[in-house]
């Protein structure tokens, strides 16, 4: 029989990691849906997928208000601007892509007190990339800190999007930097649980190096307007 792409692609998960000495409940699956219907987003919905990844809140918006009775968990995860972050802090459960003490500040204003914390990571631009978004992994501590000021968020990890490749070792020595980081700013004595890391092209590499979420676009849905699944 053959398999669905999320069937396919979680058993990979569980064989990286397994294979890396990692259980494989310690790697978290976010199904990057940014362009996809809600059709789509329903599709993985019925095989048992709750996390969704949105980079575009203007297209993020109408589908998480047509599936709110489907009790999915909203990521988003593309780049923040002043001029959105009250309805980001509305409407979803975690943001992996503060660059900046300003946005923090701002998410942290406008989260609803009758709302859980909001969920945080930060963007690190590993290769100084003048394209992405993200701070210096020489900065981290200074917005780790501003980040730990805002009472109504709560500071998870760190995130990452480098540099493509296509061998196995320069994927992991990219995303070894991040681990790297992440376990820096965990000596200092701040409480870090997630490391958000690893694409369709390089999940296996991340997992080898400590992902705890990784973010799959391709591997689920297909190429952009080519359906795998149907609702």
């Amino acid at each position: 029989m053959r398999l669905t792409p999320i069937a396919t692609l979680r058993s990979r998960i569980t064989s990286t990691a397994r294979r890396f000495g990692r259980a494989p409940n310690s790697v978290s699956l976010i199904a990057v849906s940014k362009t996809r219907t809600c059709s789509e987003i329903l599709a993985l919905a019925a095989y048992g997928q709750r996390l969704f990844g949105e980079n575009y809140l203007q297209e993020a918006l109408p589908k998480m208000r047509m599936l709110a009775g489907q009790l999915l968990e909203w990521h988003y995860i593309g780049a923040l601007q002043s001029n959105k972050t009250q309805e980001i802090a509305n409407g979803f459960t975690w943001v992996h892509s503060i660059d900046r003490a300003k946005i923090a500040q701002r998410l942290n204003e406008h989260r609803p007190a009758y709302l859980p914390r909001l969920n945080v990571c930060i963007e690190v631009n590993l290769g100084a990339e003048a394209t992405k978004s993200g701070v210096a992994l020489r900065e981290l501590p200074a917005l780790a800190r501003a980040v730990l000021a805002c009472p109504r968020l709560r500071l998870r990890g760190l995130m990452a999007l480098p540099a493509p490749s296509k061998h196995s070792d320069e994927q992991r020595a990219n995303l070894r930097a991040l681990a790297e980081g992440y376990h820096a700013l965990r000596a200092e004595g701040i409480d870090l649980d997630t490391l958000s890391m690893g694409t369709s092209e390089d999940f296996e590499a991340a997992i080898a190096e400590g992902a705890t979420m990784i973010r799959i676009g391709t591997a689920l849905f297909g190429p952009r307007g080519e359906a795998t699944l149907k609702a």
